[in-house]
């Protein structure tokens, strides 16, 4: 096999199917619709409707679409969600980017928000991988890929309901994978800089933050939601088997800083 072709099967999705949460807009979008474009069909499961044109992104890449209804702010209806999923497909590859915040002072950060934000990024995201993970797992082989953030490693500002949710996924990221990685399901993460999403409106549009922010961040810029393509891609294929229980920031830099 040349070297070219040894590299596309490194990065092939051929014959598989992701699911992929929060897909509606911006990172989930993105990444969604490069799988697609690697190969394999997406599930896209989220709250409610508006994922038609991420869907119509899959298509357009030649890949099967399936959008699944299901609410990550109440944990409770994901084991069933999870199940109703895989009695129509086999998922291969489980991406969990759904993720909320809610900023304030930590002084002034409900007990509401704080259990609103562990519901959909840390207790929906680690129910739907005990589901989806159970049958990669009798057939020894899948991806999970959670979506953490630089607040996996800083502690951020009035946001310690998402800092600690971030902590907590990159610290479940790496439980999974010791016990994963022996059974062939490789669990890994990817922590986003700082990208121009909807969770960071607040702060692009705090002229001092956001110059505070680009000022750090050696890339100059802020990302966008296609930077995390080839990432997201490596860890849902074969390139990352030997990969297991890392934490890959694209960040332009701003962790070097």
């Amino acid at each position: 096999m040349s070297g070219a072709a040894t590299l596309h099967a490194m990065f092939s999705l051929e014959g598989r199917t992701a699911l992929v949460t929060g897909a509606r807009t911006g990172l989930g979008r993105a990444m969604a619709g490069a799988i697609a474009v690697a190969g394999a069909d997406v599930v896209l499961l989220g709250r409610g409707g508006g994922m038609a044109a991420t869907a119509a992104d899959v298509r357009a890449a030649g890949r099967s679409a399936w959008e699944v209804a299901v609410d990550l702010a109440e944990p409770a209806a994901v084991p069933e969600a999870a199940r109703a999923v895989l009695a129509e497909h086999r998922v291969d590859i489980l991406v969990n980017n759904a993720g909320i915040i809610r900023r304030a002072p930590a002084a002034e950060h409900t007990r509401s928000d704080f259990d609103a934000v562990l519901d959909v990024n840390l207790e929906s995201l680690f129910l739907l991988t005990r589901e989806i993970g159970a049958p990669m797992l009798e057939r020894g082989a899948g991806k999970v890929v959670n979506v953490a953030s630089l607040l996996s490693f800083q502690g951020g500002v009035n946001v310690v309901g998402y800092t600690a949710s971030k902590h907590a996924v990159a610290g479940l990221t790496k439980a999974l994978a010791n016990e994963w990685a022996p059974r062939g399901v490789q669990v890994n993460a990817i922590a986003p800089g700082y990208f121009a999403t909807n969770n960071t409106e607040a702060l692009r549009a705090d002229p001092e933050r956001a110059a505070a922010i680009l000022d750090r961040i050696p890339a100059g810029r802020w990302g966008r939601p296609d930077d995390l393509a080839a990432a997201a891609v490596l860890l849902c294929g074969p390139g990352s088997d030997y990969m297991a229980g890392h934490v890959l920031a694209v960040d332009g830099g701003w962790l070097a800083r």
